[in-house]
């Protein structure tokens, strides 16, 4: 259980959706606050599915080989399954743009399985509506656009930018939790942090270095649009094919 949840709690923090999104959220006006608010809202979702499925499963691993412990990983597999095919789509959707020369679909194109769909949001559609455009331009376009947010469209951000997917994952995996161990509860304390880990990180350097941190995150953002596609292909790849694997490990020894 650990190391799928750490696994995935990695995937989460790399997605670059999100972290593109928060690099908006927090080079705007009012940044830093915005940016908390981001991420209480951020960590509160993975809160609140952990403690829905403790609840469901009472804090007790379901039996070996029991339609609970069954279904549950019938689930993963699904999980697994579904990041494979997205990826291997996404892989040969960048082949194609590349052999015929032309430019990788951002993030924006396509959410990350889980993460909203284009025009759930209007903030949420102005994250992903710069593919194609000239970085520089795009980031001070969306970063105005961001000015005008509240805290609340950022904490409602941070909901709809959630790779729901990979969290529905990582809910399979604390169904396997015993909260009789205090190392379990340490699990998913880490599992929590490393999810957020990247968030953090960007939130902490605008606190200390505010000037510095908004030039240098939206030349990151600039770059991350570059890279994004491949990043996204790498980890739906790697981590799916763990969570098939690992299933059908499970199901069938």
């Amino acid at each position: 259980m650990v190391l799928d949840l750490l696994l995935i709690a990695l995937a989460i923090t790399l997605d670059p959706l999100p972290l593109m999104a928060f690099v908006l959220v927090v080079a705007s006006t009012g940044g830093a606050r915005k940016g908390l608010v981001f991420l209480l809202s951020w960590l509160a979702c993975l809160v609140l599915v952990i403690a829905l499925v403790l609840v469901l499963t009472g804090g007790q691993p379901p039996p070996p080989r029991s339609p609970p412990s069954a279904a549950a990983l019938g689930v993963k597999l699904a999980v697994g399954v579904a990041l494979v095919v997205y990826g291997e789509q996404r892989r040969r959707r960048l082949a194609a743009v590349r052999a015929r020369g032309g430019t990788a679909p951002g993030p924006g194109a396509q959410p990350v399985p889980g993460a909203p769909a284009a025009g759930t949001a209007d903030v949420g559609a102005d994250v992903g509506a710069d593919v194609g455009a000239d970085d520089g331009a795009s980031s001070a376009r969306l970063t105005s656009e961001m000015d005008r947010t509240t805290n609340w469209a950022a904490a409602g951000l941070a909901v709809l930018l959630q790779p729901w997917g990979l969290v529905a994952a990582g809910a399979t995996t604390v169904v396997e939790a015993d909260t009789s161990h205090l190392a379990t509860w340490f699990a998913l304390f880490v599992f929590c942090v490393l999810a957020t880990a990247s968030l953090l990180a960007v939130e902490l350097y605008v606190v200390f270095s505010p000037t510095a941190a908004k030039v240098r995150l939206l030349a990151l953002r600039a770059w991350m649009e570059r890279h994004s596609e491949q990043a996204v292909v790498a980890l739906c790849l790697l981590l799916g094919f763990w969570l098939v694997g690992k299933s059908i490990y499970q199901l069938t020894g």
